[in-house]
């Protein structure tokens, strides 16, 4: 798969989740739960794809994308303790707290895609230019 396959990939899971995201707005509480818990379930997935692509990839990888892997790999496992925790506490005046940092969380976590596609358009531009280029290098060593 290519880099602009991959990112053409990224939109269509974007696309998915907006429609599951909107879908869910109108939804009864045991539909989101159900969608909350594929969501967990397939964001595990893919963070442990791309651990395991990190790992196989860590002669090539630079020591900064560890980082932000591990950065983002604390982040969710603090956010998935605290909705862990709260699903077992009832006092409403927590509920509005947590609620309020699950939109913070939710956030945090858009700003941080949002970075992420930027940066991913910028490698995929990036790889299409070292591929012309390394195509006409090779052309004119012919």
């Amino acid at each position: 798969m290519t880099a602009s396959d991959s990112f053409d990939k990224l939109k269509k899971q974007v696309d998915d989740a907006q429609r599951t995201i909107s879908a869910a707005v109108t939804e009864d509480e045991a539909k989101v739960g159900a969608k909350l818990d594929q969501a967990r379930s397939s964001a595990e997935d893919r963070a442990a794809e791309l651990r395991a692509r990190t790992q196989d990839a860590s002669d090539k990888a630079e020591d900064h994308w560890h980082e932000i892997q591990r950065d983002w790999d604390a982040h969710i496992q603090r956010t998935r303790q605290r909705i862990d925790q709260t699903k077992s506490e009832i006092d409403a005046t927590v509920a509005l707290n947590d609620a309020e940092q699950a939109e913070a969380d939710a956030m945090d976590a858009i700003d941080f895609a949002s970075a992420a596609i930027g940066e991913a358009e910028y490698a995929v531009l990036d790889a299409l230019q070292a591929q012309r280029k390394a195509q006409e290098l090779v052309a004119a060593s012919s």
